[in-house]
């Protein structure tokens, strides 16, 4: 563990599942990330979908995100590639080239279709070993405009359903949710935590549950350090581990 410098994730999901915001929220950044072809050489630009590039954000270097394209309307060779890359770095003896972690964005602006076949064939065929899997719900702000709709056709007045809107998104978000535990669940190889993100697109948004979801799930006491130490978003989730841990 002493001989690992930086904590890296595979992110996954859907196109347009905010997941570079997600990632700048993580850094405490409103920067675009420097792209690097792994072997310290930076890129003109970012690679389209190329799942061997490192993504770094300035403001924290120690986090290194590996970038995978939603594989929804994809080719078998575009699977493989990830899952090729799944199986190598996961397991690597170059302990500076593993990943620890990988988050799977599936955004509720898709609510009418959080599962679908990509995300069965990932859950069903994709071993990650002793990676663990996060799904992380985005763009969870998307159920207001359904849950307002959703009272105004039950008859309420406009000024009663934005007072009970915020209420009606939580009954959403929940069913949902459960929704995707369950299926996922019927999966051979179920993620290990599930987390949901709001208000991302603020750059005061709260990262903590992520952080502490991701912390929870890893199998080894030295990477949940490496990570609590890495993460600059909550210092109450610092103290915690100091003291609870």
């Amino acid at each position: 563990m002493k001989n690992i410098e930086r904590f890296r994730i595979l992110v996954m999901g859907r196109a347009n599942a905010g997941k570079t915001t997600i990632l700048q929220r993580v850094c405490n950044s409103t920067e675009k990330p420097e792209i690097f072809d792994g072997k310290g050489k930076k890129c003109s630009q970012r690679g389209y979908h190329n799942i061997e590039q490192e993504v770094v954000f300035q403001s924290n270097p120690r986090f290194v995100f590996h970038d995978s394209c939603g594989f929804e309307a994809g080719t078998v060779q575009q699977f493989d590639q990830m899952r090729g890359f799944v199986a190598e770095r996961g397991a690597t003896m170059r302990v500076n080239e593993r990943i620890h972690a990988i988050w799977f964005c599936i955004p509720m602006t898709d609510y009418h279709r959080t599962v679908t076949a990509a995300e069965r064939k990932f859950f069903n065929e994709c071993d990650t070993g002793h990676v663990p899997v996060i799904v992380l719900l985005t763009k969870v702000d998307a159920l207001y405009l359904p849950a307002l709709r959703g009272l105004l056709d039950e008859g309420l007045a406009i000024a009663e359903a934005k007072e009970r809107a915020a209420e009606k998104q939580g009954e959403l978000l929940e069913k949902w949710l459960d929704h995707i535990k369950q299926e996922l669940g019927k999966c051979q190889f179920p993620p290990k935590g599930y987390v949901s993100l709001q208000k991302m697109h603020q750059e005061s948004a709260d990262c903590s549950a992520l952080m502490d979801c991701t912390a929870n799930v890893l199998n080894e006491e030295g990477l949940q350090r490496l990570l609590i130490s890495t993460q600059q978003s909550s210092i109450a989730l610092c103290v915690q581990y100091a003291v609870h841990r």
